[in-house]
């Protein structure tokens, strides 16, 4: 299982309706994308965090290994605003305006990543899926993603198992052997993936399987005191954002 999951599934929100997380934690990425960037992204950034690490109770180092990634798409995309290619300057040149623009770029990127994260740290997908069907989601669609998750781990866990044979047999201990270990690597998991489709596609046709996967979802209903909470909580964001406006320089 991944962090992530594993974050979700021990979360204090867990048995909270999917619907009240999206409320919250798809709000905040909607206000982060679309107040303006100092102070609007600034605020939903430190609020988002106060929300994982406190209520929702997100262990920080955790947290961290999730976001370090878009977070570094984030700067990766305000490092290309600083400069431009042509013009007056010469080939390539600072970027009139670039530091404003890459700061308020990783502003709004690095709170939208933020309000996602709120989101799948406390909501595991095996929550998730099931009940797409009654938001109007076709049940072949929910049943494919279904199997593609569960199928996931059991690849990565396979592929973690013939590392490590390779690894006790000496298959990394030098540049071409390493090669011919990700060779073998690729080729054995893509085989044994394979084998589990058939396999699953053998038991599934044995137990009647009439195009639909029915699997047991934990009873959960919607909270209007905690979707209130975070109504007004959004609200209160972007109406301090409109009174605190400023120009970010």
């Amino acid at each position: 299982m991944l962090p992530i999951d594993a974050a979700a599934h021990s979360s204090r929100w867990r048995r909270r309706h999917p619907v009240d997380k999206a409320v919250l934690g798809l709000g905040l990425t909607v206000l982060a994308i679309s107040l303006p960037p100092w102070p609007g992204a600034a605020l939903v950034l430190l609020t988002t965090l106060v929300v994982l690490l406190g209520p929702a109770g997100v262990p920080g180092r955790r947290l961290w290994r999730a976001y370090r990634v878009p977070l570094g798409f984030s700067v990766t995309g305000a490092v290309t605003l600083l400069v431009q290619v042509g013009g007056p300057g010469g080939f390539v040149s600072l970027a009139d305006d670039g530091p404003l623009r890459a700061g308020e770029l990783l502003l709004r990127t690095s709170a939208a990543s933020l309000g996602v994260l709120l989101f799948a740290f406390t909501t595991p997908m095996s929550d998730l899926l099931p009940r797409l069907v009654r938001a109007g989601v076709p049940a072949p669609v929910v049943d494919v993603a279904l199997v593609t998750y569960r199928m996931s781990f059991l690849l990565l866990d396979s592929m973690r198992r013939i590392r490590e044979a390779q690894a006790a047999r000496l298959g990394h201990t030098g540049r071409a052997a390493q090669w011919r270990s990700l060779a073998g690597l690729g080729a054995t998991a893509f085989v044994r993936a394979f084998d589990r489709a058939t396999r699953l596609q053998a038991g599934l046709a044995g137990r009647g399987y009439d195009g639909t996967l029915r699997v047991l979802v934990p009873e959960a209903r919607v909270s209007a005191r905690f979707t209130a909470a975070s109504c007004a909580l959004l609200a209160a964001l972007a109406v301090l954002t409109l009174v605190l406006e400023r120009p970010l320089t």
